[in-house]
């Protein structure tokens, strides 16, 4: 007859125990088995990464959060051209009404006549001419299809009839205010793109691959916290200070 079990023993189970042992030891060999295989960043002078992921900010109900740039009055172009056409205008108007008095037209105007009446088309002053006043077309064109402003970042709406940007050097100097928390940096250059921001660090201590991974983490959150309407990528370079001398 075998003796009762006592209530509030248990029995060990040696098989169990051995196949977790061996099961955890061949994961763990394994681990230690690769870990010589992958390459060893931190001797590199410099390294860079992207923060692609980025948590957006709520928006309101049925927008995507994208908005369009802000566009520019073109307050300086528009100005010069209203100016020369008024004064253009003006002598014109000035000449005719000169004439209609019985008296003689402008000297500038009946010598801009009889040149464009005897000079060919092929003439170079025509050709120089005709050219300018192609590229200045074309220069009005431009200011009038594109928004301008590419200083002004869009943010996102998350109020109706609320619009707002941020200006690039703003955003650059968050960010570096947000890069020089992070300790063993010391000394950060931040440039803001449209598309991309691009961070060039000097550490003076702690592994780069350490330095690299804190600013990554620390600038995506700066970058999440801007409120951009266009999230840009994120480029971080970390570098050994230079030698002096």
């Amino acid at each position: 007859m075998s003796e009762p079990q006592r209530e509030g023993t248990t029995q060990r189970l040696p098989v169990i125990e051995k196949a977790d042992e061996t099961a955890g030891g061949t994961a763990a060999g394994t681990a230690t088995d690769r870990e010589p295989d992958q390459p060893d960043q931190g001797d590199q002078p410099g390294q860079s990464a992207s923060a692609a992921a980025y948590d957006p900010l709520p928006v309101l109900d049925g927008e995507d959060g994208r908005e369009k740039r802000f566009w520019s009055a073109r307050r300086v172009p528009a100005g010069i051209l209203a100016v020369l056409l008024l004064a253009g205008a003006g002598l014109f108007l000035y000449d005719v009404a000169a004439v209609r008095a019985d008296r003689p037209g402008m000297e500038w105007r009946r010598s801009l006549a009889r040149e464009l009446a005897e000079r060919p088309l092929d003439d170079v002053w025509v050709l120089a001419g005709a050219g300018v006043a192609v590229l200045l077309g074309l220069w009005l064109l431009l200011l009038a299809a594109t928004p301008g402003l590419r200083d002004v970042l869009p943010m996102r709406r998350v109020h109706p009839h609320v619009r707002a940007g941020l200006h690039r050097g703003a955003a650059a100097l968050a960010l570096r205010d947000r890069a020089m928390e992070v300790s063993g940096v010391q000394s950060v250059r931040v440039r803001v793109g449209r598309k991309k921001v691009d961070v060039r660090a000097v550490s003076h201590f702690r592994e780069l691959d350490d330095v690299r991974a804190d600013l990554d983490l620390t600038l995506a959150d700066g970058i999440r916290g801007l409120g951009l309407s266009r999230p840009p990528a994120l480029a971080v370079h970390v570098r050994r200070p230079g030698r002096k001398g």
